[in-house]
């Protein structure tokens, strides 16, 4: 019996599948008693993923559809592109892309390889979609990707968490200079930053994407960007202009509305936030207990 398998329990009704992880962390997978066929993947008791096995067009979490609207933005409809995701987690996103945007190209960097045998075996991945995965530190793979990869890849989808934080070596200006290298002329960054009052992280990352890319848009809830409580904002970022302009209709229209931010008033956001570099890089401040962990026994 493998260590995976003596971590993993296995029970009734009452009890979900599981796995500890090499860092110590316990990955669970829950089923969403609100649509039937649909799962949450749950780290270190915080939400990382939700997949609808049966529509994985579907995507619930507010940050994820944020995210899928810039990818149905970038090239058109149904069109199969070439994508990288650094964080795997349960891939909701490479699932979309595959059922969006048949015959893409996606590779996926995930650090802890026991999540990805747990989360292929309880939530197959569809047998047609190509996505390769690679295990490994996101940075360290990010470095020895294929060199015929480098400049053809049209989404670099950055969602690389430790619990509920993302680790500082993802987060400064060298490890996006990398990720910059893989882009094709017109290639997008998407990138899911969490923070918290005053979102002096989120100005920070937004500077240093300002630093290395000619455009950066953030799509964020409004209240989260008055400082007013913890939550995502995603960020992307492009050599060339954005191909966004229906992406403020589609943000505004979801379950929870959102607004895009940039030109004037995302200098305005930035202000005099420092870019970070690899000396100052620190990783993003966690959550208070109460606002994305599971409550135990909330699902049970």
């Amino acid at each position: 019996m493998s260590e995976q398998s003596r971590g993993r329990r296995r029970g009734g009704a009452d009890d979900h599948p599981s796995v500890t992880l090499s860092n110590g962390f316990r990955a669970v997978v829950e089923a969403d008693r609100h649509q039937p066929g649909a799962f949450t993947l749950v780290v270190d008791g915080t939400p990382q993923s939700h997949v609808a096995l049966d529509d994985p067009r579907y995507l619930s979490f507010e940050y994820v559809r944020r995210i899928g609207h810039g990818i149905d933005l970038v090239a058109p409809e149904g069109a199969p592109i070439t994508a990288v995701h650094l964080g795997g987690g349960a891939f909701t996103l490479p699932r979309y892309i595959a059922a969006t945007r048949p015959s893409s190209r996606q590779q996926v960097v995930e650090l802890e390889s026991d999540l990805v045998e747990f989360v292929r075996e309880q939530l197959p991945l569809p047998r047609e979609a190509q996505i390769r995965i690679r295990h490994g530190d996101a940075r360290e793979v990010l470095a020895k990707l294929p060199p015929g990869l480098k400049g053809t890849v049209d989404v670099v989808v950055v969602d690389v968490f430790s619990g509920a934080r993302t680790p500082a070596h993802v987060t400064s200006m060298q490890f996006y200079a990398l990720v910059s290298g893989l882009l094709s002329a017109t290639g997008i960054v998407a990138a899911n930053v969490a923070d918290g009052a005053g979102l002096a992280f989120a100005r920070s990352q937004a500077a240093t994407l300002s630093a290395l890319f000619a455009h950066v848009a953030l799509v964020v809830d409004p209240q989260v960007l008055k400082s007013r409580r913890f939550g995502n904002v995603v960020m992307f970022a492009s050599a060339n202009p954005l191909p966004f302009d229906r992406l403020p209709r589609l943000v505004a229209s979801d379950p929870t509305p959102a607004k895009v931010v940039d030109g004037a008033e995302l200098r305005a956001f930035i202000a005099s936030a420092p870019v970070v570099t690899d000396q100052t890089a620190v990783a993003s401040p966690p959550p208070a207990r109460s606002i994305f962990q599971v409550k135990p026994g909330a699902s049970e």
